[in-house]
């Protein structure tokens, strides 16, 4: 692929000269729909840290549907005017200040989203400076990634049989695990849901189910779980709102399947929480908003001291350096219909799984660049410039 003409070894620690700041609206040709929520478009807020001799990093985070405007405003607003003139290796400093002035702002959510993406921005904007991919600039621990398929998704018109069609179109595909949708109907059509899948793919192939905050209580979740039990879940994910740490710690005890949460948590200290009271088998920590790589790589050290492991929530472009150079995340999250998450275009190069694994890249820092095609049809505005 082509690399930026500026990514030699002489521009490590070269201060930070300008910033840039994109909203990319990514409409989906279908909406989609789970368990909370409708899905009409994605807004991705894009970013850029340049230094002063030219080199440039890349990052991007989520910022929902149709409200990127708030996250792009943080970014511009709030945080890439602190970064100018700094050192970017310098980056627990530049992440601890930034995090110091989200405190008047918000601690989670769209200004920490904002945070996230200027901080992968500028591992990358190293890792490239450095002439090494991140995930071995990080600290290489495994370069072979096992993904499992994510979809499942509940559309107008699709039936049982279609789900299951899919599900096992993945087992043909060489995926060894794979998740589906639950909790948006009632518990006898998502068992026979859940039934017909399991049926078509085997009792070999892990099946995760994702519940999207589906459940107000224990009481309401527990009669689902216990008639999904027979299937063997590799795991519940959010079973309930984040804010119910309470709920998760008791669903552990009461259910066979693990539980799986934290994918729009952010900061270290609300994950000692949900470890500390035993809520979560699995967490899902996401770089777009949890903190960015920085804190992130501080999530998945303290879940490992509790022998906890890290299977990060979609976003696989971003997520791959980060589960290759650490020891306790098994498992990338892969859409095989990026019509869902809408991830694809952004990028000038793909990453995709063959026989359900995806092998690392060599080449600098995340591995992709911006498909300029992509930004001219869906930005919103041209790139905007804090220098």
């Amino acid at each position: 692929m082509p690399q930026p003409a500026t990514s030699t070894a002489h521009n490590i620690g070269s201060p930070i000269h300008e910033v840039q700041v994109r909203l990319v609206r990514m409409p989906l040709a279908v909406p989609t729909a789970f368990a909370t929520r409708n899905v009409t478009a994605r807004d991705f807020v894009l970013t850029k840290v340049i230094s002063a001799e030219g080199a440039e990093g890349l990052g991007w985070t989520y910022a929902g549907n149709l409200a990127g405007e708030v996250v792009r405003e943080a970014a511009v607003t709030l945080f890439a005017p602190m970064l100018l003139g700094k050192d970017p290796l310098m980056i627990e400093s530049l992440w601890e200040s930034m995090y110091r002035e989200a405190l008047l702002h918000g601690r989670s959510g769209s200004v920490m989203r904002a945070l996230s993406t200027l901080d992968i921005s500028l591992w990358d904007l190293n890792a490239r400076s450095a002439k090494l991919p991140l995930w071995k600039y990080l600290g290489g621990h495994k370069d072979r990634l096992p993904c499992y398929a994510s979809g499942g998704y509940y559309r107008p018109g699709k039936t049982v049989e279609a789900l299951a069609d899919e599900m096992s179109g993945y087992v043909e595909a060489g995926f060894k695990a794979m998740k589906m949708k639950v909790g948006l109907r009632s518990m006898t059509e998502e068992v026979a849901r859940v039934h017909a899948v399991r049926e078509r793919i085997g009792p070999d192939i892990k099946l995760f189910m994702d519940a999207n905050n589906a459940w107000p209580d224990l009481f309401t979740a527990l009669p689902f779980l216990r008639r999904f039990e027979p299937f063997l879940p590799g795991w519940i994910e959010e079973p309930f709102t984040p804010d119910d740490i309470e709920s998760h710690a008791r669903l552990v005890k009461e259910t066979t399947i693990p539980v799986a949460t934290g994918e729009i948590e952010n900061g270290r200290w609300r994950f000692r929480e949900l470890l500390e009271a035993r809520a979560a088998h699995v967490l899902q920590t996401d770089v777009v908003c949890c903190g960015g790589i920085t804190e992130w790589r501080r999530i998945a050290a303290l879940a490992a001291s509790y022998g906890v492991p890290v299977c990060p929530h979609a976003w696989h472009e971003l997520h791959l350096p980060l589960v290759a150079s650490t020891p306790n995340a098994p498992l990338i999250e892969y859409f095989v219909d990026n019509s869902i998450i809408m991830t694809r275009p952004l990028h000038d190069r793909e990453f995709r799984p063959v026989n359900g694994e995806i092998t690392m890249t060599n080449d600098p820092g995340l591995g992709f660049l911006f498909d300029e095609e992509t930004l001219k049809k869906h930005g919103t505005t041209d790139w905007i410039r804090i220098k």
